[in-house]
Protein backbone atom coordinates (compact mmCIF):
# COMPACT_ATOMS: atom_id res chain seq x y z
CA UNK A 1 0.00 0.00 0.00
CA UNK A 2 1.36 3.52 -1.12
CA UNK A 3 1.77 6.44 1.05
CA UNK A 4 -0.67 8.22 0.04
CA UNK A 5 -3.40 5.32 -0.03
CA UNK A 6 -2.80 4.74 3.58
CA UNK A 7 -2.91 8.57 4.25
CA UNK A 8 -6.36 8.57 2.82
CA UNK A 9 -7.12 5.00 4.12
CA UNK A 10 -6.63 6.39 7.97
CA UNK A 11 -8.31 10.05 6.91
CA UNK A 12 -11.26 8.18 6.00
CA UNK A 13 -11.39 5.92 9.41
CA UNK A 14 -10.64 8.85 11.76
CA UNK A 15 -13.65 11.03 9.70
CA UNK A 16 -15.77 8.25 10.03
CA UNK A 17 -15.62 7.48 13.90
CA UNK A 18 -15.87 11.09 15.05
CA UNK A 19 -19.11 10.93 12.86
CA UNK A 20 -20.49 7.94 14.40
CA UNK A 21 -19.50 9.06 17.60
CA UNK A 22 -21.14 12.67 17.54
CA UNK A 23 -24.24 11.09 15.84
CA UNK A 24 -24.66 8.28 18.77
CA UNK A 25 -24.39 11.04 21.24
CA UNK A 26 -26.79 13.38 19.34
CA UNK A 27 -28.95 10.94 19.19
CA UNK A 28 -28.88 9.25 22.93
CA UNK A 29 -29.41 12.06 24.51
CA UNK A 30 -32.66 13.38 23.13
CA UNK A 31 -34.41 10.20 22.38
CA UNK A 32 -37.86 9.85 23.36
CA UNK A 33 -40.75 7.61 22.08
CA UNK A 34 -43.32 9.02 19.19
CA UNK A 35 -46.11 7.65 19.46
CA UNK A 36 -49.79 7.90 18.31
CA UNK A 37 -53.25 7.62 21.06
CA UNK A 38 -54.08 4.54 19.48
CA UNK A 39 -50.67 2.65 19.62
CA UNK A 40 -50.11 3.77 23.68
CA UNK A 41 -53.91 2.54 24.69
CA UNK A 42 -53.75 -0.45 23.64
CA UNK A 43 -50.97 -1.79 25.97
CA UNK A 44 -50.89 1.80 28.26
CA UNK A 45 -49.28 0.04 31.32
CA UNK A 46 -45.80 -1.05 28.99
CA UNK A 47 -45.78 3.48 28.72
CA UNK A 48 -46.17 4.28 32.32
CA UNK A 49 -43.76 7.07 33.17
CA UNK A 50 -41.47 7.23 30.17
CA UNK A 51 -40.74 10.37 28.73
CA UNK A 52 -42.93 10.35 25.70
CA UNK A 53 -44.26 12.17 23.22
CA UNK A 54 -48.17 11.82 22.21
CA UNK A 55 -49.72 12.65 18.69
CA UNK A 56 -53.24 12.87 18.59
CA UNK A 57 -56.46 15.65 18.08
CA UNK A 58 -58.13 17.32 20.93
CA UNK A 59 -62.15 16.08 21.40
CA UNK A 60 -64.32 18.59 20.84
CA UNK A 61 -65.47 20.55 24.01
CA UNK A 62 -63.21 18.65 25.99
CA UNK A 63 -60.90 21.06 26.69
CA UNK A 64 -61.30 23.08 30.28
CA UNK A 65 -59.25 25.67 32.05
CA UNK A 66 -59.24 25.83 35.98
CA UNK A 67 -60.54 29.36 36.92
CA UNK A 68 -57.86 31.72 37.74
CA UNK A 69 -55.06 29.50 36.59
CA UNK A 70 -53.04 27.74 33.45
CA UNK A 71 -54.39 24.63 34.61
CA UNK A 72 -55.55 23.00 31.37
CA UNK A 73 -57.17 19.38 31.18
CA UNK A 74 -58.40 18.07 28.14
CA UNK A 75 -58.76 14.70 25.71
CA UNK A 76 -57.16 13.95 22.82
CA UNK A 77 -57.67 11.01 19.94
CA UNK A 78 -56.73 9.46 17.57
CA UNK A 79 -58.92 6.55 16.18
CA UNK A 80 -61.39 4.88 18.87
CA UNK A 81 -58.53 5.72 21.56
CA UNK A 82 -59.15 8.79 23.77
CA UNK A 83 -56.60 10.16 26.69
CA UNK A 84 -56.72 12.43 29.23
CA UNK A 85 -54.35 15.03 29.34
CA UNK A 86 -53.36 17.71 32.03
CA UNK A 87 -51.00 20.51 31.51
CA UNK A 88 -50.04 23.54 33.70
CA UNK A 89 -49.58 26.71 31.45
CA UNK A 90 -50.12 28.47 28.18
CA UNK A 91 -51.10 26.91 25.34
CA UNK A 92 -50.18 27.45 21.72
CA UNK A 93 -53.01 29.97 19.73
CA UNK A 94 -53.33 27.26 17.33
CA UNK A 95 -54.62 24.84 20.22
CA UNK A 96 -58.56 24.32 20.05
CA UNK A 97 -60.99 21.98 19.56
CA UNK A 98 -60.15 19.49 16.89
CA UNK A 99 -56.55 20.57 16.36
CA UNK A 100 -53.66 18.35 15.79
CA UNK A 101 -51.32 18.37 18.96
CA UNK A 102 -48.11 16.52 19.78
CA UNK A 103 -47.46 16.62 23.51
CA UNK A 104 -44.21 15.59 25.60
CA UNK A 105 -44.84 14.62 29.13
CA UNK A 106 -45.16 10.72 30.78
CA UNK A 107 -48.19 8.73 30.95
CA UNK A 108 -49.91 7.25 34.35
CA UNK A 109 -52.77 5.97 35.25
CA UNK A 110 -54.74 9.37 35.69
CA UNK A 111 -53.82 10.40 31.91
CA UNK A 112 -51.04 11.79 30.27
CA UNK A 113 -49.58 15.05 32.31
CA UNK A 114 -47.72 17.18 29.82
CA UNK A 115 -44.41 18.76 30.90
CA UNK A 116 -43.80 22.11 30.63
CA UNK A 117 -43.67 23.46 26.95
CA UNK A 118 -44.73 20.47 26.12
CA UNK A 119 -47.58 20.83 24.01
CA UNK A 120 -46.83 21.72 20.10
CA UNK A 121 -50.48 22.17 18.04
CA UNK A 122 -50.86 22.37 14.45
CA UNK A 123 -52.50 24.41 12.34
CA UNK A 124 -52.80 22.48 9.13
CA UNK A 125 -55.54 24.83 7.40
CA UNK A 126 -52.56 27.52 7.01
CA UNK A 127 -51.14 24.89 4.16
CA UNK A 128 -54.19 24.01 2.73
CA UNK A 129 -54.90 25.32 -0.86
CA UNK A 130 -57.09 28.12 -0.72
CA UNK A 131 -56.89 29.08 2.52
CA UNK A 132 -56.75 32.01 4.10
CA UNK A 133 -53.11 32.90 4.69
CA UNK A 134 -51.95 29.70 2.34
CA UNK A 135 -49.03 30.25 -0.20
CA UNK A 136 -49.92 31.21 -3.98
CA UNK A 137 -49.01 29.28 -6.51
CA UNK A 138 -46.87 30.67 -8.99
CA UNK A 139 -48.02 30.25 -12.09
Amino acid sequence: MSKKSARVLVSTLIIGGALTLLMTISLSEGAQYYKHVDEVMVSPEQWYDKNLQLHGFVVDGSHMVRPGTLDHQFEIRTGAHVVKASYTGVVPDTFKDGSEVVLTGRLNTEGFHVAKGGVMAKCPSKYEPGAPGAPKSGK
